[in-house]
């Protein structure tokens, strides 16, 4: 199977089981599995989160999901459990199309290395 073919079928399967736990079935849309993903790695799933929040939740979700590209590295957790990262590579300067396909390639490769897809 040609890799973009892996890429898609790994992705709806992401979509499918998160939008099924998350959403009642409603389609998720990119930014809300980032979302999803800023809340995990923050690691407070008791709480609700103000507008501000969620902004930087989805800022903390990108920096994990772009970690293992070398562009991002994990540099302390404040006091109050909020990962905090620092540069290490400036990103490239990318298409719409290509940004989404690199981030949905990082959000497969982070479920798969969660085990929550194959």
């Amino acid at each position: 199977m040609a890799r973009d073919e892996k890429l898609k079928e790994r992705w709806e399967q992401v979509v499918e089981k998160l939008s099924n736990q998350f959403a009642d079935g409603d389609v998720l849309d990119l930014d809300a599995i980032i979302y999803l993903i800023g809340v995990q790695e923050l690691g407070q799933l008791d709480r609700t989160f103000k507008k501000d929040h969620k902004l930087d939740l989805m800022h903390i979700a990108i920096c994990k999901l772009l970690t293992p590209y070398g562009f991002y590295e994990l540099n302390f957790v404040d006091e109050d459990g909020w990962p905090h990262y620092k540069v290490k590579a400036q990103l490239p300067h990318l298409k719409a199309g290509e940004q989404s396909v690199l981030m949905k390639e990082a959000i497969v490769n982070y479920f798969v290395e969660n085990e929550y897809i194959d």
